[in-house]
């Protein structure tokens, strides 16, 4: 398993249970040591989803903002984390990328290499702190009022700073996406943010793992087929893949 996966199966654990999970216990479950769960528990208290205890841990039982994004960060871990490292490849060698808000790309940031001299702009306010830890990156914070769910920057401040960015690669999310409706979001400030980040990028790239696809939001983003490049994981209905490629853009599914 990738820790990321390991540290969900733990909460899923926890939850199928009272709450708490006991050391022992999770390591018998998944196969692994004492110390390596002991060191997933730490993980997880950082994040806030967990408080440790003698011989284990306990579920933190309020859900805040910032324990609402880690949580959504491991659900569907395992595929994320696919997702993640085939966006690697498309990172130049040298040049500017902007990354999107929300979970995966939170993903997306902590894959990061740490070999490159790139410029990552960002609303992603977790992925800063991530990014920044790494020394070769510029790491430039968009402006803009912060959304508690997804704690990215999506205002008109924000969006008038992308719209004078010429960037190598835009990476992209969304909330939903079909062939007919292309890529949709919740709220219209945050819709119009990723339209801005699209439409700055010389080479497009939407990520978004396949429970997204075949599901309609409530704002419109953009047409499929504005994207240069879909990443998705192996979950995908096949005949939305098909409709998806249809449409124009490639289709990568890892």
């Amino acid at each position: 398993m990738y820790p990321a996966e390991r540290q969900a199966a733990i909460i899923a654990l926890a939850q199928g249970g009272t709450g708490e999970i006991s050391v022992a216990a999770a390591s018998v479950a998944l196969g692994v040591t004492a110390e390596t769960i002991r060191r997933d528990l730490v993980v997880l208290e950082r994040q806030g989803l967990i408080r440790r205890q003698h011989g284990g841990a306990r579920l933190v039982q309020s859900t805040p903002f910032e324990i609402a994004l880690a949580q959504r960060r491991l659900e569907n871990a395992p595929q994320k984390h696919r997702i993640a490292q085939r966006v690697l490849q498309e990172l130049p060698d040298d040049g500017v990328v902007l990354l999107d808000s929300g979970a995966l790309t939170l993903v997306i940031a902590s894959v990061f290499p740490e070999d490159r001299r790139l410029i990552v702009v960002t609303n992603n306010l977790p992925a800063v702190r991530l990014l920044s830890r790494k020394p070769l990156l510029t790491v430039l914070a968009l402006p803009g009022r912060v959304r508690s769910v997804s704690q990215g920057a999506v205002d008109e401040w924000t969006r008038a700073r992308i719209s004078q960015l010429n960037v190598d690669v835009a990476f992209v999310g969304g909330n939903g996406l079909t062939a007919e409706a292309g890529l949709t979001t919740t709220i219209p400030d945050e819709a119009e943010v990723k339209r801005a980040m699209m439409l700055s990028g010389r080479r497009r790239v939407l990520a978004l793992t396949s429970s997204k696809i075949g599901q309609n939001s409530f704002c419109h983003v953009a047409d499929a087929n504005e994207f240069d490049l879909i990443i998705t994981d192996d979950g995908i209905d096949p005949r939305q893949a098909r409709k998806l490629s249809a449409a124009g853009p490639e289709l990568a599914i890892v």
